[in-house]
C-alpha cells in the first residue's frame, strides 16, 4: 500500500494553515492520504493573527476559530517553537518530506528613506504592532513620552497604530493585551495624533470598517481637514470601480463636514501631505516636515513646492512589512519575495526548485487580505498536487513521522505542539477570568514554553 504524501509547511499563520487546508481537500487526501507536518518559531500558532492584529479588533481575531478546524485535523501536526534556518533546514526537510511549501509571511519594517528617519523617536509601526501584542521576542517597555505623533501611511496597520496610541489604557484593558502592554499605556501622553498620506482620499488603502471603527471611542476625536477632499478623473474612476474605495471616501467627507466635539484625544487624519524629512534636536524627533501635493488627473499626485513643518515629538512609520530571507532560497531583493511561478520557488536559472513551494506573503508581497491568501494557497498546492502526480517530486529518505520527532530530540530542540496550544490557550483564558476577561496573553518565551509542556 503506498504511503501518504507527505508534505512539510514552515509557517502557521493563515497563509500556511490554508494550503494544509487546501492538501486535505484534495483527491490526494483520500487515496493514498496526505500527513502534514506544520514548523512555527513561535510557541503559538497563528502568526499575524495573534501577533499583527491589534487586540481591539476580536471580529478579525475570530478567523482563529476557523484555522482552528483545520489544525484539529488528525493529518496534520505542529512543532512550534522550532525555527527554520536555525533547529531545521531545508536539507533536513527533504530528508523527511515529498514537499516543502513555506509560508513564513512578513514581520519586518519595510525602510522609508528619508532624511531623519533613524532618529531617535522614529519608529517602524511592525515593531510598536510586536510590543502592544505582545510578541516574546521584543522589548517588554515602549517609549510613549510625545504629546504629539506622527503616523506615516493610510492603510490599516496605520489605522491600528493610531488608535491604539489614541485610546486609553482602559479602553484596551478589557482586551486580551498582557499586563506590561497595560502598565505602559497608562503612560502614554499622546492627545494627538496625525495620520498623513500622500494622496487623496480615493487612493486610502483602509478598509471601511477599520476606518469607522476610529470614531466608535468615546475619546477620540476623528478630525478631517475639508480642503483634503478632492478628487480628479482618476479618482472618480476608482470610486466607480471600487465599493470599498468608495465607502472610505464616504466616510472620510462626513467626517470632514462636522462640526468638532470634544473628545480628549484628537486623532487628525491628512491627505495631501508628502513626508520629506523627520526634524531632529540633541538625536531626537522634535518635528515632520511634508510636501503639500495635488492630483495630475490620473490618481497620482505631484509636489505643489509648498511645505509644512509639523510639531510631534515621534514619528511611526506603517509603509508595509517585508518578508525576511529565507535561508538556502533564491530571494528577489526588490520586492523582498521569493521567486516563483505559481507557487513553486524558481532559481536564478530560471528552472523550478524541485519539490519547493511558497503562498502567501513571503510568495506576492505584504498586500490583501487576509481572506486573499486562500486563492494564493489553493493555487501553490494545486501544482505541488501536479508536481506529485507528474512523478516530480523527489522521495525522501526517511519519510517516517516518527523521523521527525527524533531529529528534534537528538537536537535538544524544545519544540510545542498541537495538544500544546491547547493548554497555552486554558493557561491563557484563566489568566483573564478573574478580571472578567476572555485571555490575557502570556508573553514571555519560556512561560509559553511552560505552560505548553513544550
Amino acid at each position: 500500500m503506498p504511503r501518504p504524501l507527505r508534505v512539510a509547511i514552515v509557517g502557521s499563520g493563515p497563509a500556511g494553515i490554508y494550503a494544509a487546508d487546501a492538501l486535505l481537500k484534495s483527491e490526494v487526501a483520500a487515496e493514498p492520504g496526505v500527513s502534514i507536518d506544520i514548523f512555527e518559531r513561535m510557541p503559538a500558532p497563528f502568526g499575524l493573527i495573534r501577533y499583527g492584529v491589534a487586540p481591539d479588533h476580536p471580529r478579525i481575531k475570530g478567523i482563529i476559530t476557523a484555522l482552528h478546524q483545520v489544525l484539529d485535523k488528525p493529518q496534520i501536526r505542529l512543532f512550534g517553537n522550532v525555527d527554520y534556518g536555525t533547529d531545521i533546514g531545508l536539507d533536513d526537510l527533504r530528508a523527511f518530506y515529498d514537499g516543502v511549501i513555506f509560508a513564513t509571511g512578513a514581520t519586518a519594517d519595510r525602510a522609508l528613506s528619508l532624511p531623519g528617519i533613524d532618529l531617535d523617536g522614529s519608529y517602524g509601526a511592525a515593531d510598536f504592532v510586536s510590543w502592544y501584542d505582545g510578541h516574546p521576542d521584543v522589548p517588554r517597555t515602549w517609549p510613549l513620552e510625545a504629546e504629539k505623533v506622527a503616523v506615516l501611511g493610510v492603510g490599516n496597520v496605520a489605522l491600528d497604530v493610531a488608535r491604539i496610541l489614541a485610546k486609553t489604557a482602559d479602553e484596551l484593558l478589557p482586551t486580551e493585551i498582557p499586563a506590561n502592554v497595560h502598565e505602559g499605556l497608562k503612560a502614554n501622553r499622546a492627545k494627538e495624533i496625525h495620520v498623513f498620506g500622500r494622496r487623496g482620499p480615493a487612493q486610502a488603502k483602509f478598509s471601511p470598517m477599520e476606518l469607522r471603527e476610529l470614531d466608535h471611542s468615546p475619546n477620540i476625536e476623528v478630525i478631517v481637514d475639508p480642503e483634503d477632499i478632492d478628487y480628479d478623473e482618476g479618482s472618480i474612476t476608482t470610486r466607480r470601480g471600487n465599493k470599498q474605495a468608495d465607502m472610505v471616501a464616504k466616510t472620510l467627507e462626513n467626517w470632514a463636514i462636522r462640526d468638532a466635539g470634544d473628545r480628549p484625544h484628537k486623532l487628525f487624519l491628512h491627505f495631501f501631505e508628502s513626508p520629506v524629512e523627520v526634524l531632529g534636536e540633541d538625536g531626537k524627533v522634535v518635528g515632520l516636515r511634508t510636501e503639500r501635493t495635488e492630483l495630475d488627473g490620473t490618481g497620482n499626485v505631484k509636489g505643489t513646492g509648498t511645505f509644512n513643518t509639523w510639531d510631534v515629538g515621534a514619528v511611526y512609520r506603517a509603509v508595509g512589512y517585508l518578508s525576511d530571507k529565507l535561508p538556502k532560497l533564491p530571494w528577489d531583493i526588490d520586492s523582498g519575495t521569493v521567486p516563483d511561478e505559481g507557487g513553486r520557488v524558481v532559481q536564478e536559472t530560471g528552472e523550478h526548485l524541485q519539490s519547493t513551494y511558497v503562498t502567501g506573503w513571503i510568495r506576492r508581497g505584504p498586500i490583501g487580505l487576509i481572506g486573499h491568501t486562500k486563492g494564493d494557497a489553493n493555487e501553490t498546492v494545486k501544482n505541488l498536487l501536479e508536481d506529485y502526480a507528474g512523478g516530480r517530486l523527489h522521495t525522501p529518505t526517511t519519510p517516517e513521522p516518527e523521523a521527525v520527532d527524533g531529529f528534534l530530540a537528538e537536537r535538544d530542540i524544545r519544540f510545542t505542539t498541537w495538544d500544546g496550544w491547547y493548554k497555552l490557550d486554558a493557561a491563557e483564558k484563566a489568566l483573564g477570568e478573574p478580571e472578567g476577561r476572555e485571555r490575557v496573553k502570556i508573553v514571555e518565551r519560556e512561560d509559553m514554553l511552560r505552560a505548553s509542556g513544550a
